[in-house]
């Protein structure tokens, strides 16, 4: 008898045909069916690590259909699998170290640093846009002496991003609810950091769940601050499901805003589904393509 876990696979897999031949349906062609055409203005993708129930094959497949230009957080191994599906890997895994330990330590930053120049000319000649990296967690240390020793680190990295063209991202998160004792649990701590480090490719990935639930002011901090973002991530607050009316961010006015600021960068659909996620996607994406 199947298992749970075998029968959620194979149920969302129907989903995504059934998801597919109906769009196939509204376009009439039902062979090869035509993907939404987007507005274009807000360029979107999805996290990889909220539809663990579908294979990235299926995600990608759905994720063309409805207009995505691409998949978050891949690991290196997954990096070309989006290219099958005309998308590409939006934000990639590259050994920045982990959300607890990572920049704001002296003594991770060789192994970063030589992860990066293994790996960012991947991404490069893979085509992936961004690489994620992360403060670390402050464990008794000051806010001041980890912003010094992130800046050292990212002074580091910069010049392998430059040259491949690739840009590093740090990511904020909030230390309230999800990541307690996180360090880049703030835009200003993130933003001084970027400000001295100044690289075109060296920005934050500002994840407006985690900001909502620390500092919210939203639109006014990321006009503030869109010099040194780099990349979105969404999320309904609380609990980290879809950005509909269930939850308390008003998501198109900060797509709208994005638009008014001219920001070409990626915003990635990073919500856990509650309900089903196929349709919860589309519902995203269908609600920030202003």
């Amino acid at each position: 008898m199947a298992n749970r876990r075998t029968f959620l696979k194979s149920g969302l897999a129907a989903t995504v045909l059934t998801a597919t031949s109906s769009l196939a349906e509204q376009t009439n062609t039902p062979q090869q069916p035509s993907p939404i055409q987007r507005k274009g203005r807000i360029q979107q993708s999805v996290s990889r690590w909220c539809y663990k129930e579908l294979t990235l094959d299926q995600l990608c497949t759905y994720g063309a259909q409805i207009g995505l230009k691409g998949i978050d957080l891949l690991d290196i191994k997954d990096w070309d699998v989006p290219c099958r599906y005309g998308l590409l890997c939006t934000m990639g895994y590259a050994g920045g170290g982990t959300i607890p330990d990572a920049l704001n330590r002296t003594e991770n930053h060789a192994a970063i640093e030589e992860a990066f120049r293994k790996n960012i000319p991947l991404a490069a000649k893979a085509g992936v846009p961004n690489v994620i990296t992360f403060s670390g967690n402050r464990r008794g240390m000051s806010d001041e002496e980890g912003a010094r020793n992130t800046i050292a680190g990212l002074n580091r990295l910069k010049k392998i991003a430059e040259d491949n063209g690739v840009t590093i991202c740090l990511e904020l998160l909030n230390s309230k609810r999800n990541h307690k004792d996180y360090m880049a649990d703030h835009t200003a701590w993130g933003a001084h950091v970027m400000r001295e480090v100044n690289s075109p490719r060296v920005k934050l990935l500002y994840d407006i769940y985690h900001m909502q639930i620390m500092e919210g002011d939203l639109i006014a901090t990321i006009r503030e601050n869109i010099d040194v973002l780099g990349h979105f991530h969404t999320g309904g607050v609380p609990g980290r499901n879809e950005i509909d009316d269930t939850q308390e961010i008003y998501y198109p006015a900060l797509m709208k805003a994005l638009v008014d600021l001219k920001f070409s960068g990626y915003v990635a659909h990073e919500f856990v589904p509650k309900r089903d996620p196929l349709t919860s996607l589309r519902q995203a994406v269908d609600l920030c393509d202003v």
